[in-house]
């Protein structure tokens, strides 16, 4: 259903089912389509209300018809995920396009959320299908395992699953190193069974102010 044209370019191939899409990332399509604007970009009240809590934008609309719709959001790289069953954690302005078998929602994340300027609430997709995320360059996927944890940039950051544990430390920065100031004062660990997505590239977060 999900196919890369290209790095930056997604095509969904539908036949009478449904895609939810990040809002005015559809660049073109064939076929007979309908169009509707869901709010929030979680499940229910509760997205809704998260989401206004904490100010993120995260606008989505449902795609459903017949025909292939093409998506693309500001020339950043596209990433495919397959869920089987486990869930998928990703920042919001992250997230493209869920095909209809996944369910989207909000979870709580703590401290990191408002280390990151984005909020205390990461967008999570489970079920059984396909994802598409973006970042800013090609994304790197990085195993964690029990034997090897991960240290992550928070600016870096984009996604992670599997049976992970995350959890937000502060102290010495990746670029103290560099003798470089304005450089992340947090850092994100992540311990267990699992994969983290990271980009090349680093947003601006409230902690590199810290």
């Amino acid at each position: 259903m999900f196919r890369l044209q290209g790095s930056k370019v997604l095509a969904v191939d539908m036949t009478g089912d449904a895609v939810k899409a990040k809002n005015g990332s559809m660049v073109a399509y064939d076929g007979q389509m309908a169009f509707k604007k869901l709010s929030g970009g979680g499940e229910g009240l509760r997205g809704m209300v998260t989401r206004r809590l904490t100010g993120e934008q995260m606008t989505v609309m449902e795609v459903k018809g017949h025909g292939t719709c093409w998506f693309a959001d500001r020339a950043s790289e596209i990433n495919l995920v397959s869920l089987q069953g486990d869930k998928l954690y990703v920042e919001a302005g992250n997230l493209l396009a869920t095909d209809a078998g996944l369910r989207t929602g909000t979870t709580f994340t703590g401290v990191r959320g408002a280390s990151q300027g984005n909020g205390l609430f990461t967008t999570t997709v489970e079920g059984h299908g396909q994802a598409a995320i973006l970042s800013d360059g090609p994304a790197v996927v990085l195993r964690v395992t029990p034997q090897y944890p991960l240290t992550v940039d928070p600016g870096a950051y984009v996604a992670h699953q599997g049976r992970v544990r995350q959890s937000f430390q502060s102290g010495v920065t990746f670029r103290t190193f560099l003798g470089e100031g304005g450089g992340e004062a947090f850092q994100i660990r992540f311990e267990g069974d699992g994969l983290v997505y990271v980009q090349p590239s680093e947003r601006t977060t409230i902690a590199g102010d810290v």
